[in-house]
């Protein structure tokens, strides 16, 4: 079988690494997480994987796989549960990479539809090609004429993992506020940290990206300061995104890591904010 190749320090290669943190998460922790697809399109990709092999026998990196894996699994379950009481509705994964988390959630109803920039849809197109109810879009989120290409007349429900710390404040109150408008009675899941957070997980492309002031970015330090004011007809609130779903009292999980889920939950402010669109 031929492998797809990704060059290293392209807009392709961000997709590698959460795709790799949930192959390792797989290995680590397969009674909390399994993502089988994610081994098994690491073996169709053609990128040098060492470096990544390397880090992943370190404590943090694992907790970082950790982390991903949780995020994921949270993002389901508000998924689902918005699929229980709308059967038929749309899933909507923005920013999905080759992140699968809107199939896992197919109830054989719902339609599904993974939007990411033109680059990597080209990777899914090739590796996670679409079906009937699957579509896969090229668009750049902050230009809403890919609402156009969502059929929400049964609900919907978007989710969205690692994708909005890269966004300025402005940019997502603009999102926000237009997605409310154009779909009332929809919900959208997110994960989030405070400034101090977002600070740590940028530092690197901030400085290649020559920006002097984290603090336009989007972060979250508590949502009825910072989300809330913005949506006068939504209802906002939030869990803990590594305990608030599941307590990590596996086995697997060593007692560190359930400590740094403690401190990632209160002193990060790490969470998956949950928006309903009122109708």
């Amino acid at each position: 079988m031929e492998r797809y190749h990704i060059e290293k320090n392209s807009v392709q290669e961000t997709i590698v690494i959460p795709l790799y943190g949930r192959k390792l998460c797989t290995e680590l922790f397969p009674n909390l997480f399994e993502d089988r697809k994610a081994v098994e399109l690491i073996d169709r990709i053609d990128y040098d994987f060492s470096e990544l092999e390397k880090r992943a026998k370190s404590t943090t990196y694992r907790f970082g796989a950790l982390e991903v894996a949780m995020r994921e699994n949270d993002l389901m379950i508000e998924a689902k549960n918005y699929l229980k009481e709308h059967p038929q509705a749309a899933i909507v994964n923005l920013g999905c990479g080759l992140d699968q988390t809107a199939e896992n959630c197919d109830n054989g109803q719902c339609r599904i539809y993974n939007i990411d920039l033109p680059d990597v849809i080209d990777v899914r197109n090739t590796l996670l090609p679409e079906s009937e109810r699957v579509k896969n879009i090229a668009a750049d989120l902050n230009d809403f004429s890919w609402f156009d290409k969502i059929n929400a007349e049964n609900g919907v429900c978007f989710i969205a993992a690692g994708v909005f710390y890269y966004f300025r404040k402005d940019d997502i109150k603009k999102l926000f506020n237009a997605m409310a408008r154009r779909f009332p009675g929809g919900k959208l899941c997110f994960d989030a940290a405070n400034e101090r957070a977002v600070k740590i997980m940028l530092k690197t492309w901030v400085k290649e990206a020559g920006i002097t002031s984290i603090a336009d970015y989007f972060s979250v330090n508590s949502i009825e300061n910072d989300i809330s004011p913005w949506l006068k007809n939504a209802a906002v609130s939030s869990k803990g995104y590594m305990l608030g779903y599941n307590n990590l009292k596996d086995k697997s999980v060593p007692s560190l890591f359930r400590l740094m889920s403690k401190l990632g939950d209160g002193f990060m402010k790490m969470q998956i904010v949950r928006i309903d669109f009122e109708r």
